[in-house]
């Protein structure tokens, strides 16, 4: 594979997805083809953006014709496709937003690939990046396996699910060679300030309150976004052709309790008394359809291609920490006049 599509890869994910293949393999071409909405930062990838290897392209993956001729262009014979709206929030409030970019986008993707690798399926490889919350809610036990039944419960979810089905569907009807991966709640630097930790390290820089969704109760798996990188490049590389891979972190956590272990770590950094940060979580109305606990189970990444994750979560969350606080500069410029007009009527109007 030595031209490779990388979607949305000026955003949180993708943008360390990019960068670990622009330096690992500097033989092959990366493409980032990324719309550049509210998440999409190139900030993220200043460090490497002269790379002889490495190109950007501001585009649409919904608009059908710009795709094929992407694909006609650049003779791609592998994508990974991370471009998504993906905050649940936002679904809530535009769910047909999230149709048009997460199924359209996805399908256009499809079709293009089908076309363009007729004939070589046997030498290209269609990687669609999606989510645990296609798997709805679990109670207090059980994990999510790759056979897990699809119970989505928001626009976000039902969106990622329903692209997941055309993927697996090209496959299956074409021979399309596609692998699918759902990964658990992401954490790390240049995350956009949307997300519970990088939201909350804002605030407590700022003294601002902390939005609690009901009473903190729900349980996400956390995973380090470049371990959740190199999961991705191994499943491109290893990965059995339909094949689905769960990626979890081992991180299972109470809302409640992340943010009280942030708020500690907080404090320690920023030279305040303990409890301080604290002091500033305010309960707020739960949001509609929130899924109560999601966990991950990666055994059969990890007994087929013995990937694991490589960091526990108090020294991910840690070192997360010490990128917010060293890239202050980042966060403010990400933080626009749209995106705190969504916080205030998301959070300050419940």
């Amino acid at each position: 594979m030595k031209n490779i599509l990388i979607t949305g890869g000026a955003g949180f994910i993708g943008s360390h997805v990019v960068r670990l293949f622009v330096s690992k393999y500097p033989e092959c071409r990366i493409v980032n083809l990324d719309k550049l909405t509210y998440a999409g930062n190139l900030l993220n990838l200043k460090d490497i953006e002269d790379r002889p290897n490495y190109g950007f392209v501001k585009g649409d993956i919904a608009d059908g014709p710009f795709v094929f001729a992407l694909f006609e262009k650049h003779a791609f014979d592998a994508v990974v496709h991370l471009a998504a709206e993906s905050h649940v929030d936002r679904s809530i409030a535009n769910p047909m937003e999230f149709v048009h970019a997460n199924v359209n986008g996805t399908v256009n993707l499809l079709n293009a690939a089908r076309k363009h690798w007729e004939g070589s399926f046997d030498k290209t490889r269609f990687f669609h990046v999606s989510t645990d919350e296609v798997y709805g809610s679990l109670g207090a036990d059980g994990l999510f396996t790759e056979t897990s039944p699809y119970d989505p419960r928001s626009p976000y979810s039902a969106s990622k699910a329903a692209s997941d089905h055309f993927v697996r569907a090209y496959f299956h009807t074409y021979g399309l060679p596609v692998i699918i991966s759902n990964c658990s709640n992401n954490y790390g630097p240049n995350q956009f300030p949307e997300k519970l930790i990088p939201l909350f390290i804002h605030n407590i820089i700022q003294q601002k309150p902390l939005p609690v969704y009901g009473k903190g109760e729900n349980v996400r798996d956390w995973l380090y976004v470049e371990d959740h990188a190199h999961a991705i490049d191994l499943i491109l590389r290893e990965g059995g052709v339909g094949q689905t891979y769960n990626i979890g972190g081992h991180n299972e956590w109470k809302n409640i309790d992340l943010i009280r272990l942030l708020c500690k770590i907080m404090d320690k950094k920023l030279g305040r008394p303990e409890g301080t940060s604290v002091n500033l979580v305010s309960y707020v109305r739960d949001r509609a359809g929130h899924d109560q606990r999601y966990a991950i189970d990666a055994s059969k990444l990890q007994q087929e291609l013995g990937w694991k994750p490589s960091l526990v979560f108090e020294e991910g969350l840690e070192r997360t920490v010490d990128w917010y606080l060293g890239n202050k500069d980042w966060l403010e410029q990400v933080i626009t006049r749209e995106y705190l007009n969504y916080y205030r009527e998301q959070y300050e109007n419940r």
